[in-house]
C-alpha cells in the first residue's frame, strides 16, 4: 500500500468525499480484517471492529489532516482499529462472555515480518528468540502502542502479568545484546 495515496484519500474524505472513502475502504479493509484476526478469532466481533473502525474514519478523518500529510494515515486507522478491539473485548467481558483470542498466529505477524526484515542481525535473531508470550506482549505494547491495561485485554492476561512479560521481555533482548 502507497501510504502517500491513502493520506491523500484521507484528505478528501475529511472533504466529505464519499468516493474516496470507498477507495480508501477498498485498498485498507482487506490489510486491517487480516491483522485484526491475528488478535481475535471471534468472527461477529471482528466485523463489528472493522465497521467501527471505518465510521470512525468517516467521523473523525477532518482531525487527520496533518497525520495524513505525514504519511502515516495506515498507523492511524491501525490505531483505531487496536482500540476499537480493545473495547470490544471490554464489552464482552462486561456480558459474562470470555473473548476469543488466537493463541498463536496462522502467518507470521505484519509487525514480526517487517522486524525480521528492517532490524540489525542482533536484535532480530534476539526477537526471533524470545518466548511468544514474551514477544506478543512486547508486539502489542511497542508495536503497537497500547497500553498495559489495553494490552492486559488484548491477549486475556493480568495487568501484573503483562507487566511481568514485558520486564522479562526487555531483560532478554538487553542480556542478547550485550
Amino acid at each position: 500500500m502507497d501510504e502517500r495515496s491513502e493520506g491523500e484519500l484521507l484528505r478528501r474524505v475529511a472533504r466529505g468525499d464519499r468516493a474516496a472513502f470507498d477507495e480508501f475502504y477498498r485498498r485498507t479493509a482487506p490489510w486491517l480484517t487480516v491483522r485484526l484476526r491475528r488478535r481475535c478469532a471471534d468472527p461477529e466481533l471482528l466485523s463489528e471492529v472493522v465497521q467501527d473502525t471505518y465510521v470512525a474514519v468517516w467521523r473523525s478523518a477532518g482531525s487527520l489532516a496533518p497525520v495524513a500529510a505525514e504519511g502515516q494515515a495506515l498507523g492511524w486507522l491501525w490505531t483505531i482499529a487496536a482500540r476499537r478491539l480493545v473495547d470490544g473485548f471490554r464489552a464482552q467481558t462486561r456480558q459474562a462472555r470470555v473473548p476469543v483470542t488466537t493463541a498463536e498466529p496462522v502467518a507470521p505477524a505484519a509487525e514480526d515480518e517487517a522486524l525480521a526484515g528492517g532490524l540489525g542481525g542482533g536484535l532480530e535473531q534476539a526477537l526471533l528468540d524470545l518466548p511468544p508470550e514474551l514477544r506478543r506482549v512486547l508486539t502489542a505494547m511497542v508495536l503497537d502502542g497500547l497500553t498495559v491495561r489495553e494490552t492486559s485485554i488484548l491477549l486475556g492476561l493480568p495487568e501484573g502479568t503483562v507487566k511481568t512479560r514485558a520486564r522479562r521481555a526487555r531483560t532478554a533482548l538487553r542480556e542478547a545484546l550485550s
